[in-house]
């Protein structure tokens, strides 16, 4: 899937439209055919003002909705033949409730879990990234394959919780923002390194976030037993109550 950036189109048609908007006639005398002129002179003017605004708004980089941790990179460890795992920290920094998509360029050899989410505002969440690294052909060097394969993280603002489909990005594609287009670096697992240690944390805070989600709700409810027998703390608190009453009772005598 090729990766651009999404940038909103210049609108420049509005210009050809406003010299065209008020036609001539040939039975116009000279004072209003003066006015027309004038009227298309303010609305050629207020057409060049609103395309050179567009273009600004265009150039002027948008609020990023999203940080990211590692910032524009994701580190793999150099296994060929072997399926690796890299981890990106992603937490909400705005005040809104915000949806996330992965893209990468090698989607036969990549998969991302999730591929997108829902996050309100604060949230993070540590995704993980599975890539297949393939055994180098003819002397090709990691940084030469790194190069092929990129992925890019896009959010878009929601209205709220809601379940999450990635029909929501063609649906608004006019508000998608392009959070940023992640590199792959390659790290020698023989060697260690800070990066490396920080992505095997990472690695395993993901896995760890994975098995709680897995494991069912506890249940804070009374306890049965038996064939639909209910043993709840007042049940609890009576019986000490009443042996407590026998064992006084039998001292009195």
């Amino acid at each position: 899937m090729p990766i651009g950036d999404d940038k909103p189109p210049v609108d420049g048609g509005r210009k050809v439209w406003g010299l065209f908007k008020s036609p001539f006639r040939n039975k116009t005398s000279y004072s209003n055919t003066t006015t027309v002129e004038g009227s298309n002179a303010q609305n050629n003017n207020k057409s060049a003002s609103y395309g050179v605004s567009s273009l600004i708004r265009s150039l002027i980089p948008m609020r990023r909705r999203l940080r990211l941790d590692p910032r524009s990179k994701l580190y793999f460890p150099y296994e060929p033949g072997k399926q690796v795992q890299s981890a990106i920290k992603i937490k909400n920094t705005s005040k809104s409730h915000v949806a996330f998509k992965f893209q990468t360029t090698a989607p036969k050899s990549c998969f991302m879990r999730p591929p997108g989410a829902i996050l309100t505002p604060g949230e993070s969440i540590i995704a993980t990234v599975f890539k297949f690294v393939e055994p180098p052909e003819n002397n090709e060097k990691p940084i030469d394959r790194k190069r092929k394969v990129k992925f890019k993280i896009m959010s878009l603002k929601v209205k709220g919780m809601m379940d999450y489909v990635p029909e929501l990005f063609d649906e608004q594609k006019d508000l998608v923002t392009v959070e940023q287009i992640l590199q792959v670096v390659f790290l020698d697992v023989a060697r260690p390194s800070p990066a490396l240690e920080k992505l095997k944390r990472q690695i395993a805070e993901a896995e760890a976030a994975v098995e709680t989600r897995k494991k069912p709700p506890e249940d804070t409810g009374p306890k049965i037993v038996g064939d639909g027998l209910v043993i709840d703390e007042w049940k609890e608190r009576r019986e000490r109550y009443l042996a407590r009453q026998q064992v006084e009772g039998d001292d009195s005598v």
